[in-house]
């Protein structure tokens, strides 16, 4: 038995000194590829939906997280496609609005006296308490219209499966640009906000960063429908309100409408699309 014990240990003492005077031959190596394929591109007659090619796509836009009044923006975005990946192009089309249920519940059930003067419209004269109840939609802010000059980068496509029998074209895009807002909003007032003139809405341009992503399905070589969402962040004043004081100190109420009383807001919308597209789809070599 000792014999055989000696035996395995001398045999496996050198097997150990005999693998470690062996230099490893395990190297990393490049994989040449020979053949037809060699050098060949990883995708070949790739179609190429965007490249050289106009778009028009009329769109509906739907606003989100409205505090007062929700918008509906009809519109049309043209784009032209310097490649399949890039793409420059204008957005824009004019709003429509109607009122949230927190309007319609303000008008229910906030009074208007002469401590509310300021915030509620009215028939009041600014001197009397009689104030009798105005539509409170009359005074919140509403985006008019809209025009976004915008860069389009598509770094994503590929096809859409439904049920392993309709296959679709798709690709992801990011678009980001500059929007111009035209506002219908409370003016500004200093001595005489408490009259119902003073609620009459005026005009007013904004401007804001937009930027958004999308995904475009192409149905057929000319047209596609496309879902997209925009981001516009601008300040304004979309409940008509005296809700931040101004001065040195701040104080607030200061009884006047400016532009202290615009506040933040990352503006968003959902759009749909329909594209079509004038020139002749072309293919990768």
């Amino acid at each position: 038995m000792r014999t055989v014990v000696k035996t395995l240990a001398a045999a496996a003492v050198g097997t150990i000194v005999a693998m470690s005077a062996v230099e490893p031959k395990a190297q990393a190596q490049e994989i040449q590829l020979t053949g037809p394929l060699a050098g060949a591109k990883a995708v070949r007659k790739l179609r190429l939906y965007r490249e050289g090619r106009f778009e028009i796509a009329p769109s509906v836009s739907f606003s989100l997280l409205d505090e007062y009044r929700r918008a509906i923006i009809t519109g049309v975005r043209l784009q032209y496609n310097i490649t399949d990946w890039l793409g420059v192009g204008l957005w824009g089309g004019y709003g429509l609005g109607y009122n949230t249920d927190l309007t319609d519940q303000i008008d229910t059930v906030a009074n208007r006296t002469s401590r509310t003067a300021i915030n509620l419209n009215h028939t009041g004269n600014g001197t009397t308490i009689a104030y009798k109840k105005l539509p409170f939609g009359d005074q919140v802010g509403q985006i008019q219209w809209v025009a976004n000059p915008q860069l389009t980068l598509v770094p994503f496509r590929g096809k859409l499966a439904l049920f392993q029998a309709l296959f679709v074209d798709t690709d992801a895009y990011l678009h980001a640009g500059l929007g111009i807002v035209g506002l219908q909003e409370r003016p500004d007032c200093s001595t005489t906000c408490t009259t119902t003139a003073s609620f009459a809405l005026g005009s007013r341009v904004a401007f804001a960063p937009t930027f958004g992503l999308g995904l475009n399905f192409w149905l057929m070589d000319l047209i596609s429908l496309g879902v997209e969402y925009k981001a516009m962040p601008f300040s304004w004043n979309r409940g008509g309100f005296d809700s931040r004081g101004g001065g040195t100190n701040g104080a607030f109420p200061d009884n006047k409408i400016d532009s202290n009383d615009q506040t933040f807001k990352f503006n968003q919308m959902i759009s749909i699309q329909v594209g079509f597209a004038l020139g002749t789809r072309k293919t990768s070599e």
